[in-house]
């Protein structure tokens, strides 16, 4: 399932060769909920993502399931109770960079950038915006952010009996390396 999200991802920016792509197979997507009983954090490190540098279009796709928490008993929750990751079984954004023509890819150095567009988690599509930093070296792409979502308005119920122990809101943080396509 993995390898068809990922061709997926791939096949979607698929357009005319002279454009300038950058691609990864191995984003770090993390996110950190601060709470009164215990902090609940969980990282990915499979996010597969692609940017299109001649017009900012770009798509992150990750599997609920590999997010890893620091306890097993987390996880569990997370993957049954609440994102329910075998109903809705991969998380995706599809965006753009929309200051794109602020962004020197041929010349490195760290651009702050804006990113709108769609996030989909739990079967829910939602718009978010952020601000965040890519940074051009070489060959080479860095991009990074933070930005915050509440679980309920992606439909995620948190039972009444752990309501006041879990925070509504989540920290979000995208740090993803890509590499120039071939």
């Amino acid at each position: 399932m993995n390898k068809i999200i990922v061709l997926a991802v791939f096949a979607l920016f698929a357009s005319a060769a002279s454009a300038q792509k950058y691609m990864t197979k191995t984003g770090k997507i993390s996110f950190f909920s601060k709470t009164k009983v215990e902090d609940i954090s969980a990282t990915n490190t499979s996010i597969s993502s692609i940017i299109d540098a001649s017009t900012g279009d770009m798509k992150f796709v990750g599997l609920m399931k590999s997010f890893k928490f620091p306890k097993p008993l987390m996880e569990e929750h997370f993957n049954e109770n609440y994102v329910e990751s075998d109903k809705f079984p991969k998380t995706t954004f599809v965006g753009k960079i929309t200051n794109v023509s602020e962004v020197n890819f041929s010349k490195d150095g760290k651009y702050p950038v804006q990113v709108a567009g769609i996030l989909e988690i739990h079967g829910v599509k939602k718009n978010v915006e952020s601000k965040g930093t890519l940074t051009v070296k070489g060959n080479t792409l860095l991009a990074d952010t933070k930005f915050s979502i509440l679980l309920s308005d992606y439909n995620i119920i948190i039972p009444t009996a752990v309501k006041k122990t879990i925070n509504n809101s989540i920290e979000i943080t995208v740090d993803v390396d890509y590499s120039k396509a071939p």
